[in-house]
């Protein structure tokens, strides 16, 4: 079972966790409810009609406490990267997972700390691959801080979904998909 460790919780974070969660593996969430969804009401989320960000917020965090994740509502301190080994610190703990998710939104304390290379423009961005990987090995970002100027919360959902997929690739050594077929009746 490997530790993953999530800083933020809005629907990318939630969406890896729900999936590596759902694999057994053990997933800490932090963040502090402060998402920008809270001023949102999706509209267009496929299978959706229609529910404020505040309810979605609420049912995506009760699905993903119910698949066995810990979402903790606090700030993640500090990350520091040595010889490989990832140290998370938070008020409450230290803790040193194997991998580390970071959707910290526009703001990107964590990665600016962690010299990841930020790409300026309009927004500033964490350049990362296809499936959120940056620079450095086991840390990933998704979300708005790897794409600030397509910031919607499907997109978002997407980056952690696609996330939590290479992370179980990685884990398994093998190539993941994460799909249910309907009970037999």
């Amino acid at each position: 079972m490997a530790q993953i460790t999530i800083v933020g919780d809005g629907p990318g974070g939630l969406s890896a966790a729900l999936f590596l969660a759902r694999a057994d593996h053990e997933v800490t969430v932090y963040g502090t409810d402060a998402t920008v969804m809270h001023f949102a009401f999706l509209n267009n989320y496929l299978g959706i009609d229609a529910i404020s960000g505040t309810e979605f917020q609420n049912n995506a965090k009760q699905q993903v406490t119910d698949s066995g994740a810990t979402l903790l509502e606090q700030e993640v301190e500090s990350v520091t990267v040595d010889q490989g080994v990832i140290t998370v610190t938070s008020s409450a703990n230290t803790h040193s997972p194997d991998f580390l998710i970071l959707g910290e939104g526009k703001q990107m304390p964590i990665a600016n700390s962690l010299g990841i290379q930020m790409v300026a423009g309009e927004d500033e961005i964490v350049p990362v691959d296809r499936y959120g990987r940056t620079s450095i090995p086991n840390i990933y970002v998704i979300g708005r801080s790897a794409r600030p100027t397509r910031s919607q919360a499907i997109i978002s959902a997407g980056d952690g979904a696609a996330t939590a997929l290479d992370i179980l690739s990685t884990i398994e050594g093998r190539e993941v998909q994460d799909w249910d077929s309907p009970p037999k009746e």
